[in-house]
C-alpha cells in the first residue's frame, strides 16, 4: 500500500500549481504520477522539461521506447499511459501488445528501436554491441542512439516513481502482457 497520495493543486508550491494548470488546460486533469512529482517544489518542472526536451525521434517513435521500457520495469502506471498514448500516435492494440515485448514485427526499423530499448533496460546500459550494430544498420543514427538512451532513463525515472510511490493509475489499464502472449 502506497503511503503517497498525487497532491491536489493548493497543496503544492505556487510554480507547481502554474503547471498544473497548464496540465489541466492540455490534458483536462493533472495525471497522479505528475501530481506525485510535485512533492518536491522542483522535480516536476524539471521532469516536464526534460520528457519534453527536443529529440531526434518522432512522438511515435519515443512511444516505442516508453512502452518497451515501461514493460522491462513492469509499471503498470506507464503502461496504462503509453498504451493510450500509443493509441493516440496510431498504434493498434496488437502493435502496442507486440512493442511491449520488445518487437514489431510489421516494421523493421522500429523493431530495431524496440530491441535496443529493451537490452538498454534489461542490462542496465551494458548494451549488446549487436543490438547496437543492428539499430545502426536498421537506418538510425548515432544521434538516435544517443536519444534512445536518453528516453530510456526518462522514462525510467518515471517507472521508478510509480514502482516506489504506488499512486493510483488514473488512465485505462493496460492488458496484462502474459494474458495476449
Amino acid at each position: 500500500m502506497s503511503t503517497f497520495s498525487p497532491l491536489q493543486r493548493d497543496e503544492v508550491s505556487e510554480g507547481n500549481q502554474a503547471i498544473f494548470d497548464n496540465l489541466e488546460k492540455a490534458l483536462g486533469f493533472v495525471p497522479n504520477l505528475y501530481a506525485t512529482y510535485a512533492h518536491s517544489t522542483n522535480a516536476l518542472a524539471n521532469y516536464l522539461n526534460f520528457t519534453n526536451a527536443k529529440t531526434s525521434l518522432s512522438a511515435k517513435q519515443k512511444e516505442v521506447v516508453n512502452l518497451v521500457v515501461s514493460q522491462v520495469n513492469n509499471c503498470e502506471y506507464c503502461l496504462a499511459a503509453h498504451t493510450a498514448i500509443g493509441k493516440m500516435n496510431g498504434f493498434t492494440d496488437s502493435q502496442i501488445i507486440e512493442l511491449r515485448s520488445g518487437k514489431a514485427s510489421f516494421d523493421s526499423k522500429l523493431d530495431a528501436l524496440a530491441k535496443l530499448a529493451q537490452n538498454i533496460t534489461e542490462k542496465r546500459g551494458a548494451t549488446d554491441e549487436e543490438v547496437v550494430n543492428n539499430f545502426l544498420k536498421s537506418g538510425w543514427t548515432k544521434e538516435n542512439l544517443i536519444d534512445a538512451i536518453v528516453l530510456v532513463g526518462d522514462k525510467t525515472i518515471s517507472n521508478y516513481i510509480h514502482s516506489t510511490t504506488k499512486v493510483p493509475v488514473d488512465f485505462p489499464a493496460a492488458q496484462p502482457l502474459e494474458a495476449t502472449v
